[in-house]
């Protein structure tokens, strides 16, 4: 058994990405942002579906070819489907924001 507010680091120079449980084709993390965005003109570009559930905190996501980004609150969540472009823009630096990302195929 674990919580997933235990094991926090203090200190987070970067985002913290750890892995809670995986298989060849399925992924469960816990991403742990505080201030943290994607850097300027970096994309993510993935070969797996992502579904992101904001546990914590806030974000703003955009998906590439939207000119809207998504303003996620605690409780929000998106699929992300495969090799569609998107970014971190901004995470709160007032507190934690905690994200719970499930990687998947088809």
């Amino acid at each position: 058994m674990s919580n997933l507010f235990a094991g926090i680091p203090a200190s987070l120079p970067e985002e913290f990405v750890q892995t809670l449980a995986s298989t060849p084709d399925f992924r469960i993390e816990r991403i742990i942002s505080r201030g943290h965005a994607s850097p300027p003109d970096f994309w993510y570009d993935q070969d797996h579906h992502e579904w992101v559930l904001l546990v914590q905190g806030a974000a703003r996501l955009q998906l590439e070819g939207d000119e809207q980004m998504l303003e996620l609150s605690p409780g929000d969540h998106v699929i992300i489907p495969a090799h569609r472009r998107h970014r971190v823009e901004w995470t709160t630096p007032k507190e934690l924001t905690l994200w719970l990302a499930v990687h998947y195929s088809s």
